[in-house]
């Protein structure tokens, strides 16, 4: 018994020791503590507390009514969700753009972080990357009137070349089957230079020392490329392509409502302008809070699979 006391007096007094170290620390380096305030409260405001509201997907939901006094329906908002005639429009548009933007947009920052890191004048590499990250500052309804006056019928660029040579002008934004191809080049224009940035510091933060030694053993260039560039920049890859498969649901909003109009909704209407039409314009958010929630559990499913992937593959993973 004495033991037993002794084991938890020391237990104790170890547990006070660690609490004061802890509280040490947290005040030498407060700054750094109040500097992550902002960034929590932003998850604890727009991330979390939302996520209490999530039930009002199984209710009536009723504003007057409120979060006690509307009735609870069980599933029939996703039931009515699943039996919608245009659902599997709506899921196969908004699969098929986030697909396209991972098939074609994800690769193309990888590339051109490659590129510019191979680059040797300074002043030529700092202005690329600064023009490259212009169009990131850009607004989607400044990006949507600068590709009108590119394919405009009556004033586009291309069409008055096409017309100049004696071709018959084109509506491409009146085209459903040149939606996605324009939501795809206007994103990678605007979003290429910028979503680069990583990979130029996950290049930047590999040892010198390799390719200095690869050099020695006799590596080109490619060889360099192959063996020590990639490897560097795997993990990042890896971790930015899971965190895509876990938005896969999310196909950019902004976006596609600037550059959707009625004659082209068979290929771009998608969940997220379903929600606006349906929640915002229509007040029905039962069941724009069930498609967020149902987006949200699709979403989750394919990050913990594209995980595990990861981790089998090359050992690298969220957790």
């Amino acid at each position: 018994m004495k033991s037993a006391t002794v084991n938890e007096v020391v237990q104790r007094s170890t547990s006070a020791t660690k609490k004061k170290g802890w509280w040490k620390y947290v005040l030498q380096h407060r700054a750094f503590y109040i500097m992550l305030i902002p960034g929590l409260l932003y998850f604890l405001v727009f991330k979390y507390v939302p996520l209490l509201a999530s039930f009002i997907a199984f209710q009536d939901y009723n504003i007057f009514k409120g979060f006690t006094g509307s009735e609870w329906v069980g599933f029939k908002w996703f039931h009515q969700l699943f039996t919608y005639d245009k659902f599997g429009r709506l899921l196969r548009n908004t699969l098929l753009i986030s697909l396209y933007q991972i098939v074609f947009a994800f690769p193309l920052p990888i590339l051109l972080a490659i590129m510019l890191n191979e680059v040797r004048s300074m002043a030529f590499k700092r202005i690329t990357q600064t023009v490259l990250y212009l169009p990131h500052f850009l607004s989607w309804t400044i990006v949507f009137g600068l590709t009108y006056m590119l394919l405009s019928p009556t004033q586009g660029l291309i069409n008055h070349v096409i017309s100049s040579f004696g071709g018959e002008t084109v509506a491409y934004l009146q085209k459903p089957e040149y939606f996605r191809s324009i939501i795809i080049f206007s994103g990678i224009w605007k979003e290429m230079g910028w979503n680069a940035i990583i990979f130029i510091a996950a290049l930047a933060g590999i040892n010198p020392s390799l390719y200095e030694a690869a050099r020695m053993d006799g590596a080109n260039r490619w060889k360099q490329f192959l063996h020590i560039s990639i490897p560097g920049l795997l993990p990042a890859i890896m971790i930015l392509l899971m965190l895509k498969m876990g938005h896969i649901m999310d196909s950019g909003f902004e976006q596609i409502y600037q550059f959707l109009n009625p004659a082209t909704f068979e290929t771009g209407d998608v969940l997220d302008t379903y929600t606006y039409r349906a929640g915002i314009l229509q007040g029905q958010y039962s069941i724009t809070t069930a498609i967020g929630l149902f987006k949200s559990v699709i979403g989750f499913i394919l990050l913990v699979i594209a995980n595990r992937v990861s981790k089998w593959t090359t050992g690298e993973g969220l957790y």
